[in-house]
């Protein structure tokens, strides 16, 4: 339970904010019953749900503690727990217990298919018995087993007098089971576990995709602020220095920074000059000079030293922890076929019971007697099973996915497919995106004699603008001088002596760009300009994307000096200085607008926008929580995969409908079959086989999409 140092103002009480974890959410039904009750009581300011991070966080006076709280979710029918101080860092069981209960309704599915065949394909009397109590022997544990999930989320919703996607599948899966079951010890033709059991192995292959996309999320951003400073050297009021865990800083405090150290807060520089990288929280490689008065933020690592700060934020309240906030908060599903799966799954099944009974009753009437009757409505729920509609969506993203990494791009989310087929603009970044995010010297002023010389200062220092001129000078085939008594000197550069002459590499602080280096040789000297150039295919993709209706907008936090030239130079629109925040504020004015942007970026900054964006992609190259947080990665230094993956995202759109229709074509044909009588529950079992062998053949088309 945290305070927000906020009054309501329409009691003056002050409110305080309480996170719980909430596994058995499982559709938009939930949200509304869990905001609205919430929302109900006495004390509480507002309630909101995070379906996809499956918490629920409530602001209310103090008047509620968390028990309160715990108890009334509980009477909603919810079980939760207090979410941890860093909810980025929490165990995902729910993805664990999903992907073992998948692993054994696969290995289950697998067995009892290979029996079923044998019956299929006539063997019976002692044989088909047989075959069919051993696979009961295999189907009661498993479906015992892989349908907890869905048992005790079942369970729980009807303790409470209500119901849930859970109820209607449970019911199904138990019934097919036990009808199964009863075939076996009567000696019947037909037994059905191969069905309850594939039933019961894709509904928990969605279950556990989803839950694990969601626990890579929080594991990329526990991971992040794992690697922020554990301690910092605190300044005593008697001048003495001692360490205190992050935790137990407070504004106010002194911290002294050594090279090399990662701050542990977010401050203000008021003694001492060098120079932060901050490449974990903007992306930019370019390391900034800092001097007194210059704010510096936790996470960064301080490369020249020492820096005496003043700390102004910790812990909860640091930039970086108000960076995971926005992406957590940001983080919502948003696919339409998302939202379109949670209504069917509500729906589909209480349908198709509501036919199997009906089926029952008209038979029953009909004189057919109890047991045709039950084998009639068995077949109509086997020859239901939405196998085919359930692969028409994931069969088609998994193709493309395949196509388009063999072409350089990793989807990581199948449903940023859909996303991104809808894109009608797309916001760039620009260092690390739209260019390399390597600082490039040039050298073409260096004299051959000066060239040896600051290859070996470049190659003895660690600072990131070395490097940049290491790696040029090497790239020319340059060789490196000898040099004697090499010195690193914090806020100034590298210093040596060459053939008994002083020389010299530190940086320039001419103009505003610090985007300079100076070389020493003797009385001579040399400046030496660095810059980031573009990706070689940059304006080629700007241009595939134009030529799909997308258009194409430069938003970076960098200097709108540095932003301005790379726009002109692709012909598009160029934004600088735009924080997290400001970003943020932009994707929602263009969703305003009806528009569907593509975010493409690869700070910490660019996180909550990767993350509220229609659809997001970043480089490979891209920070831990930029990767975790776009919906997929190019690798390499080509940006061209950018416009194929919106190419082929369209075109996987378009098989994704045509196996819809072919999935309710089969539907409309298959159902009233079964009702008539006319379809057994193994050419029920068959035909629901073919359907998805069909699905699957229409997707496959999508290999050649990315050619």
């Amino acid at each position: 339970m945290n305070a927000l140092g906020a009054l309501d103002p329409a009691t003056a009480v002050e409110l305080v904010d309480s996170r719980f974890t909430v596994p058995g959410m499982r559709c938009a039904g939930c949200i509304a019953k869990i905001e609205r009750g919430l929302g109900e009581l006495s004390g509480v300011a507002a309630a909101r749900v995070n379906f996809s991070a499956k918490r629920v966080a409530v602001r209310h006076d103090e008047s509620l503690d968390e028990q309160d709280l715990l108890t009334a979710l509980e009477r909603l029918g919810f079980e939760a727990q207090p979410a941890a101080a860093n909810p980025f860092a929490e165990d995902d069981k729910d993805s664990k217990r999903l992907l073992r209960a998948l692993a054994v309704a696969g290995f289950g599915m697998m067995n009892i298919m290979l029996l079923s065949v044998s019956v299929w394909s006539g063997a019976g009397g002692v044989t088909r018995e047989l075959f069919h109590w051993l696979s009961a022997l295999i189907a009661l544990p498993v479906v015992a087993y892989a349908g907890q999930p869905f048992f005790a989320s079942a369970w729980m919703a009807l303790r409470y007098r209500r119901t849930n996607m859970d109820v209607p599948i449970s019911i199904g899966v138990l019934l097919a089971t036990g009808m199964s079951f009863y075939e076996t010890m009567t000696g019947g033709e037909h037994a059905y576990f191969d069905g309850a059991v594939m039933l019961l192995f894709f509904l928990l292959a969605g279950r556990a995709l989803d839950a694990t996309m969601r626990g890579r999320t929080r594991a990329g951003i526990g991971a992040l602020l794992s690697r922020m400073g554990r301690t910092a050297s605190v300044v005593q009021p008697d001048g003495g220095i001692v360490r205190v865990p992050a935790e137990r800083l407070f504004p106010g405090m002194t911290m002294l920074v050594a090279a090399g150290e990662a701050l542990a807060a977010d401050g203000t520089v008021i003694a001492g000059r060098g120079a932060v990288d901050n490449a974990m929280l903007t992306g930019e490689s370019t390391p900034e000079p800092v001097g007194e008065g210059v704010q510096v933020h936790a996470g960064a690592i301080a490369l020249e030293g020492p820096l005496t700060v003043e700390i102004t934020a910790a812990q909860g309240d640091t930039a970086i922890a108000e960076i995971a906030r926005l992406m957590d908060e940001a983080g919502q599903s948003r696919s339409r076929y998302v939202r379109i799966a949670d209504r069917a799954s509500r729906y589909y099944a209480p349908v198709v019971h509501s036919l199997a009974a009906l089926a029952f009753l008209g038979w029953m009437v009909a004189g057919a007697g109890w047991h045709q009757s039950l084998v009639i409505a068995i077949s109509v729920l086997i020859i239901t099973c939405p196998c085919a509609m359930g692969l028409a969506v994931p069969a088609a993203q998994v193709v493309a996915s395949g196509a388009l990494l063999r072409r350089g791009l990793m989807v990581k989310d199948g449903t940023a497919l859909e996303r991104l087929s809808e894109v009608d603009m797309a916001l760039f970044d620009k260092t690390g995106t739209l260019t390399l995010g390597e600082p490039r010297a040039d050298v073409s002023a260096l004299t051959a004699e000066a060239k040896p010389v600051a290859l070996a200062l470049a190659q003895s220092s660690s600072h990131p603008l070395s490097k940049g001129l290491a790696a040029t000078l090497r790239s020319e085939g340059g060789t490196s001088a000898s040099l004697d008594a090499v010195a690193e000197l914090p806020g100034q550069g590298i210093s040596a002596t060459w053939n008994g002459i002083a020389v010299s590499l530190g940086r320039s602080d001419a103009g505003t760009d610090h985007l300079a280096s100076v070389l020493r040789i003797g009385e001579r000297c040399w400046t030496i300009p660095f810059a980031d150039s573009l990706r070689v295919d940059a304006a080629e993709t700007i241009e595939a994307l134009a030529a799909s209706g997308v258009e194409a907008v430069i938003v970076s936090g960098d200097r709108d000096s540095a932003v301005a030239p790379i726009a002109r130079e692709l012909g598009i629109k160029g934004l600088g200085g735009v924080g997290p925040a400001e970003k943020l504020a932009l994707l929602e004015t263009h969703r305003s607008q009806g528009r569907h942007p593509l975010m493409v970026g690869d700070g910490l900054n660019d996180g909550p926008a990767l993350a509220a964006a229609h659809a997001s992609i970043a480089p490979g190259t891209a920070s831990d929580i930029s990767q975790q947080a776009a919906d997929a990665v190019f690798i390499g230094e080509k940006l061209f995969p950018v416009a194929l993956a919106v190419r082929v995202a369209r075109a996987t759109m378009r098989i994704v409908r045509q196996n819809f229709a072919l999935a309710v074509i089969y539907n409309l044909f298959a159902v009233p079959l079964a009702l008539a009588g006319l379809v057994t529950p193994l050419i029920a079992a068959v035909a629901m086989s073919l359907s998805s062998l069909i699905v699957v053949g229409n997707s496959l088309r999508l290999a050649g999409a990315t050619r």
